[in-house]
């Protein structure tokens, strides 16, 4: 088979696993692994090889770029003392303890490689934690800490493990602590630095382009440009990468058009799906080769290695948070005046440690000279199994036992949210009260201030939590949504008959999908898609009868 038909059939595969996931309601980059690790002992499929070079310089930016773009700046500024704890702090604890039980494991091991390993599988993955936790509705300070964690431990565990790599081959000796903590600080900087000039340059270009398409084609080539050009020039591309993405999300508000954001959303979103899809099914593609690699080995004896690496990986995340949260403003807090952190906030903290590609990357980067390469490239790959498996399937179950998930609001929509959408329509309402007073605009404005007094007095009573019951909001949301279903039956008509073209009806089909948009944002519907098709043909066929 070719390049092009492995890919396709890949996606293919790709979106049956993910309405599998769906359907058993677990995250889906745990079956897609899975999957992968199914379709790699099918003798049809062809060996896929997946380069690390490639995983790292293909999927890696995009990706990191989204998840910096998405991350909210003052959130992250505030809680940089337990991003930074964790993202440094726990790396470099979890690689020493892998390595002193990795040492124990395997008799012989020297401890340099061993510490290799410790530092491929350190890091949480910022594409397997994304994976799993857009299903969830954590805390903010707990999604802060640990997207900010996994955006920026890759760097830390990248200078650990070229450190260890070095003195297990004795091609340098290895390097002191004090000289590892300079070297990752003039990495980190000069990435920060790449980033800062690269996003600097791209925001110049987008804000004149005026063209959705070519704007959202030089936000991918500014991600891909920060991460070559910090690995061009030798310091972390992860972190030029991370910080075109938060210059990206800081921007996106004052630089970006309206049309710009809405419509390279839905692009940047499809373009994740893929490359999410596709970057886990490859990780489960890579077992067949690894265990053919290491069959000299017993089964008992690869499991017994595997489990305990696994075991240790996921402990010694526990031993690093719990100590750690007891000290002052270790663990995110907004104020001082804050409660401490709730214990099930650090268990959940503790528990969400999804390894990904960047693990796998690293140990297929391995040289092949390097003592027990193929056992270690076995054991990360079984760490990333382990953690995505048990962990992942689990998260969402922890979080419930422990009360830790934000409940949805009676409202639909939360207060804080509602007294932002109050603003907008306060202003809106000001505007055209203003304009209501004008000789000439007043008769076209008093025709809108019905409307708007309407729309402002319904966020006012969310607001303050003075009404704006279940029964109202479904009301609205019923009639509302009803007339739009009723506008598409009379476009469709009309287009069937010969009296609309086809581009006018696409024109106002897409004014009708996005004022759905904002209705079900505004008065909330947490129903699927399909769901929301089943009822309308519910509701089509008992108005038929």
């Amino acid at each position: 088979m070719s390049l092009v038909e492995i890919l396709l059939a890949l996606m293919t595969a790709c979106i049956g696993f993910s309405l599998l996931a769906r359907k058993l309601q677990v995250p889906y980059a745990v079956i897609l692994v899975l999957g992968g690790m199914v379709l790699a002992f099918i003798p049809a499929v062809p060996e896929v090889r997946l380069n690390p070079e490639l995983a790292l310089a293909f999927f890696l930016p995009p990706l990191l770029q989204l998840s910096a773009f998405r991350t909210d700046w003052r959130a992250f500024r505030t809680s940089l003392t337990p991003i930074l704890l964790m993202a440094v702090g726990a790396v470099v604890f979890t690689a020493f303890c892998i390595g002193a039980v990795a040492t124990w494991l395997v008799p012989g091991l020297p401890f340099a490689a061993a510490l290799a390993l410790g530092a491929i599988v350190a890091p949480p993955d910022a594409v397997a934690a994304g994976a799993v936790l857009q299903r969830l509705r954590l805390p903010k300070r707990i999604v802060t800490v640990l997207e900010g964690e996994s955006l920026i431990n890759d760097a830390s565990s990248l200078v650990l493990y070229k450190m260890a790599v070095a003195a297990a081959l004795m091609s340098g000796g290895g390097i002191g602590a004090l000289g590892g903590a300079a070297t990752f600080v003039a990495l980190a900087l000069g990435g920060i630095a790449v980033g800062w000039v690269v996003g600097r340059a791209a925001l110049w270009v987008i804000v004149r382009l005026d063209d959705v398409m070519l704007e959202t084609t030089a936000g991918f080539l500014a991600a891909y440009g920060a991460y070559l050009a910090g690995e061009a020039l030798q310091v972390s591309g992860v972190m030029a990468v991370v910080t075109g993405g938060l210059m990206f999300g800081r921007a996106q508000h004052t630089e970006f058009s309206y049309s710009a954001r809405v419509n390279s959303g839905a692009i940047w979103r499809f373009v994740e799906f893929i490359l999410h899809s596709l970057v886990f099914v490859l990780i489960g593609l890579q077992l067949n080769t690894i265990l053919g690699r290491i069959a000299d080995r017993g089964v008992l004896e690869l499991a017994m290695i595997g489990g305990g690496i696994a075991v240790a990986l996921i402990l010694s995340r526990f031993l690093w948070v719990f100590p750690i949260s007891l000290l002052p403003r270790s663990l995110p807090s907004a104020h001082r005046h804050e409660a401490p952190t709730p214990w099930s906030h650090v268990t959940v903290i503790a528990w969400a440690g999804m390894r990904g590609v960047v693990s796998l990357a690293a140990a297929l980067a391995l040289p092949e000279e390097f003592p027990e390469r193929d056992l270690i490239v076995f054991l990360a790959f079984t760490a990333i199994l382990a953690t995505l498996v048990l962990q992942g399937t689990t998260l969402e179950w922890l979080i419930g036992r422990l009360g830790a998930e934000v409940p949805r609001h009676p409202y639909g929509i939360d207060p804080e949210q509602a007294e932002g959408r109050r603003l907008i329509a306060a202003a809106a309402l000001a505007e055209i009260e203003r304009r209501a007073q004008d000789p000439l605009e007043g008769a076209i404005a008093a025709d809108l201030l019905h409307e708007y007094r309407g729309r402002a007095g319904y966020l006012q009573r969310t607001a303050t939590g003075q009404g704006a019951a279940a029964a109202e909001r479904a009301g609205r949301r019923s009639i509302r949504l009803a007339a739009m279903e009723a506008a598409r039956a009379a476009l469709a008509e009309h287009y069937r008959s010969g009296t609309l073209a086809e581009d006018m009806l696409v024109l106002l089909e897409r004014e009708l999908d996005l004022e759905e948009i904002r209705i079900r944002q505004v008065l909330g519907d947490e129903r699927t898609e399909g769901q929301k098709r089943a009822d309308a043909a519910k509701r089509k066929a008992a108005e038929a009868d």
